[in-house]
């Protein structure tokens, strides 16, 4: 199963996002802190980030683009609260495959990590 990385400013929906994934037999690293997740990256084998687009420090999708560079073949999902059709394009544009609106449906999240995993 995948390692994956989760970075939410909102501890409970990483939980969540943790709990759920974690029932798929997927390991689940949960980070709230930017600095804490790109540090976790460079150290760590990471096959999914699953970012949220507010963040404390930068947003999701400079997170990802620090991710991309760290790991260029790590494959991404981000969540929103607020979805919006230009946060959409410029997440896909870096790289993300999905994107999952919140709250967070169970179901769906399942889905489209094992998608995005091609399992």
């Amino acid at each position: 199963m995948a390692n994956i990385l989760v970075l939410d400013d909102i501890s409970d929906a990483g939980v969540l996002v943790k709990r759920i994934l974690e029932r798929k037999d997927h390991t689940v690293f949960n980070f709230t802190e930017e600095e804490d997740a790109l540090k976790f990256a460079e150290e760590n084998s990471v096959d999914l980030a699953i970012l949220d687009i507010k963040l404390k420090k930068m947003t999701g999708v400079e997170a990802l683009e620090e991710l991309k560079k760290i790991n260029p073949g790590m494959k991404a999902i981000m969540l929103t609260g607020y979805p919006t059709l230009e946060t959409a394009r410029e997440s896909l544009r870096l790289g993300a495959q999905e994107y999952c609106v919140k709250p967070i449906n169970k179901e769906e999240l399942e889905t489209k990590v094992s998608e995005v995993l091609g399992e």
